[in-house]
């Protein structure tokens, strides 16, 4: 089953998502409970209805703990509007949605903007999806294609334009390249995951990509598209492209993807090379907001790691919540941080390392 996202209403409840997804991904897994048919992790306490908002990356994740979070508290249900990162640490901090999900951090003036939605409490990032980014393509008669950080930087700056220049070849010796042009495809809304897309070429390419970080796409080459699924949807669409999407959204348009050399050799994408890059991640300081370091994941120059992989965040009020949405929140995310880890990977994503769920559990029973 192939699905089209571009059809999705803007809001949904995301059990609707869910059953698409799980049934795309040919999963029927069930999920143990305690003896009483409750949470085995989590209290079910709290008011019934959540809502969030934000990125595109995770909301085939939310989707999939929002399916476990209902069978293991009866009636309860999150409702996730996926209109990018940037749309939900906005909407996040008017006020408007309990939690925002971004593939960024808060920083700069949205620290102090959530810790006042947060009644003066500090707003915390806590990662709770890790999405490899998939380099997503359309070269006819091209099954297999290797790039590297310095190629993709000067390809979505325009500075090569055509499949068979010296720079695409010398990376893909034994593969017959065409003479077409490259159409990059880049996301045109405030996007998470162009936000670490750009981190990752200006950790590993800083001597190629001169054109900084952010949400918004500064490389001034190609065709933007919103949201993951418009930039699917673009790819498919242009011969030649090639484009930045979250794994799963690749696989289930049943596109390819590139390797990527970081010096040690080609390394395909897969659960265990997104591991091995996510090993080496740090968190960038002690406490319960688990923002982390990104030049230890996408500088890792570690044989068979896969460096582009997107950390996503639930952004959370540490406090300031009532006390029926404290409840409710912290019995979401518990469950999606415990049980609601065993069914990501055919959905696209890498569940949580030992060392990050640890943290992680601890931060949200932090939350007061």
């Amino acid at each position: 089953m192939k699905l089209n996202f571009a059809k999705t209403p803007a809001l949904l409840s995301v059990t609707a998502i869910a059953a698409l997804t799980l049934s795309a991904c040919g999963s029927d897994n069930n999920v143990g409970t305690g003896g009483d048919g409750s949470a085995s992790a989590a209290e079910c306490g709290g008011k019934n209805s959540v809502t969030a908002e934000g990125s595109t990356a995770q909301q085939n994740a939310i989707a999939e703990f929002n399916k476990v979070w209902g069978q293991l508290c009866a009636g309860k249900n999150l409702s996730y509007n996926p209109t990018g990162s940037g749309a939900g640490r906005e909407q996040f901090i008017a006020g408007q949605v309990d939690f925002a999900g971004s593939d960024s951090a808060l920083t700069g003036d949205q620290v102090q903007q959530a810790a006042q939605r947060c009644s003066g409490n500090p707003a915390w990032n806590l990662p709770l999806v890790f999405g490899p980014v998939a380099l997503a393509y359309n070269i006819e008669g091209v099954d297999k294609l290797v790039v590297n950080a310095d190629l993709l930087a000067k390809i979505f700056q325009g500075q090569v334009t055509k499949w068979n220049d010296p720079a695409v070849a010398a990376l893909n010796p034994s593969t017959d390249l065409p003479d077409a042009d490259i159409t990059p495809i880049y996301r045109s809304d405030s996007s998470g995951t162009t936000d670490n897309f750009q981190k990752y070429l200006a950790t590993a390419a800083p001597q190629s990509w001169t054109k900084g970080e952010g949400s918004e796409f500064q490389g001034g080459a190609g065709e933007g598209a919103q949201k993951s699924a418009g930039v699917v949807q673009a790819v498919q669409a242009t011969g030649g492209a090639i484009g930045y999407v979250e794994q799963g959204f690749a696989e289930q348009a049943g596109m390819p993807f590139a390797e990527i050399d970081s010096g040690a050799g080609a390394v395909a994408l897969t659960d265990d090379s997104a591991r091995k890059a996510i090993n080496a991640a740090t968190f960038a300081a002690e406490g319960n907001d688990l923002t982390l370091d990104l030049n230890s994941l996408y500088g890792t120059k570690e044989a068979g790691a896969y460096p582009l992989v997107l950390a996503t965040y639930e952004i959370v009020c540490s406090k300031g919540y009532d006390a029926e949405t404290t409840a409710a929140v912290k019995s979401f995310l518990t469950v999606a941080a415990n049980e609601g880890q065993q069914n990501l990977s055919p959905a696209g994503y890498v569940p949580l390392p030992d060392r990050f769920k640890e943290r992680l559990l601890t931060s949200i029973e932090a939350i007061a």
